[in-house]
């Protein structure tokens, strides 16, 4: 009798051989499909998975808890890997193994896999997950125990095994994308030297070819949530996504990085996230309006640590969960409007507003209504810079 696994199925290139693998060596297959927002033909995936030899698909619509409950926790929390990185891959995949773990459940499977690099982050990702949720599941990781070491092998077992895959030799990038972004790598992206080709880019314009016009919008938060943008309402799947659009076509969003693995080693990989830099850019600025300097200041620790935990695959830890209980009150007062203006690449905030602002003009102002006490300030100087003094 074969034993039953459910595996994390992408479509793509390794998952597509994973499960041919997983079949020649015993086991029926159940591909798992998550559905968090990756520009994706499920039919043709289902097709596809069905070909290489699963004996069952299960696709699941994820994009609204992602949204609420993942991408927008980061956001308020300011979650951000190394300056450069808004966690697009890293924020789904705690949310992506949630969903495998409970169809393994569900289907009464002992097992379930991923097609993860034996190298990578995402291997880390989905078994921390897995093991906190369900620690009873077995972990199946077909990268880690083939005899293939290349993805050009790979290509070459799945035509060999008539499985229908859309890389090539010639187009070897490995892409992952979501609502809040895409991480492209591979190819001539391993050579950190090597300017990242314009084709490689999926979600913005090359910058020189944006309108030269710029681009404004108000965007509204509540409590730390973007809920309008230009005093139009949008549910957070809609918003994301059109400020993707709006992002993109104004070359907004692309970063390129060498970043340090989890595993312990460096990779360079290029990063487009229109909708995140811009909601990012704005709600910082939002906070710099309402908070005062030392909870402003002690969050950004707390953003940097809250990172790095979305990127080690920490999402469903106490640590994790009790940094969201300070990130939540941090919000309470993240209420107003932040003006951002678009313009061939470059992202400014241009103006903010808030009920619960904490400037005020007749104390910052050098023109005429200044009600700075100019007297207490010799005092404080003398106090402050008493233990230097020498």
């Amino acid at each position: 009798m074969s034993r039953k696994v459910v595996l994390a199925d992408s479509g793509g290139l390794d998952t597509s051989v994973a499960v041919r693998w997983l079949v020649d060596n015993g086991y029926d297959v159940i591909a798992y499909m998550a559905d968090v927002g990756q520009p994706a033909d499920f039919g043709k995936l289902k097709k596809r998975a069905i070909s290489a030899g699963a004996s069952k698909v299960i696709i699941e619509d994820l994009k609204k808890p992602f949204a609420q409950d993942f991408v927008f926790q980061a956001l308020k929390a300011g979650a951000v890997y190394e300056s450069n990185y808004l966690l697009a891959t890293a924020l789904s995949r705690p949310i992506i193994a949630k969903g495998l773990a409970w169809a393994a459940k569900k289907e009464k499977a002992e097992f379930v896999a991923h097609g993860c690099t034996g190298k990578g982050n995402d291997q880390v990702r989905f078994e921390v997950t897995v093991m906190a949720l369900m620690p009873g599941l077995k972990i199946i990781a077909p990268l880690r125990e083939w005899d293939m070491s290349s993805r050009e092998e790979e290509i070459g077992y799945a035509k060999e095994k008539g499985i229908d895959i859309d890389v090539t030799k010639k187009s070897p990038y490995s892409l992952d994308q979501n609502i809040w972004g895409i991480s492209i790598e591979c190819g001539i992206l391993e050579d950190p030297w090597n300017e990242p080709p314009g084709g490689a880019y999926r979600m913005t314009v090359d910058p020189k070819k944006a309108p030269n016009k710029a681009r404004y919008l108000d965007i509204a938060f509540k409590k730390g949530i973007p809920v309008k943008i230009n005093g139009e309402r949008y549910d957070p799947v809609k918003l994301i996504m059109k400020l993707n659009k709006v992002g993109g076509e104004n070359g907004i969003g692309r970063t390129d990085l060498v970043e340090n693995r989890l595993v312990g080693i460096k990779s360079r990989e290029i990063y487009e996230a229109p909708a995140g830099w811009i909601l990012h850019n704005a709600h910082k600025a939002l906070e710099a309006l309402v908070l005062d300097r030392e909870l402003l200041h002690f969050k950004e620790n707390i953003s940097l640590r809250y990172g790095e935990l979305v990127y080690y695959g920490l999402w469903f830890t106490p640590l994790k969960k009790a940094l969201d209980a300070f990130v939540d009150e941090t919000q309470r007062d993240v209420t107003g409007m932040v003006k951002v203006k678009l313009l061939k690449g470059a992202l400014s905030v241009v103006a903010r507003k808030s009920p619960h602002s904490l400037y005020r003009k007749e104390m910052a102002t050098y023109g005429q209504g200044d009600k700075f006490d100019r007297s207490v300030a010799e005092g404080f100087i003398k106090v402050w810079g008493m233990p230097y003094k020498k």
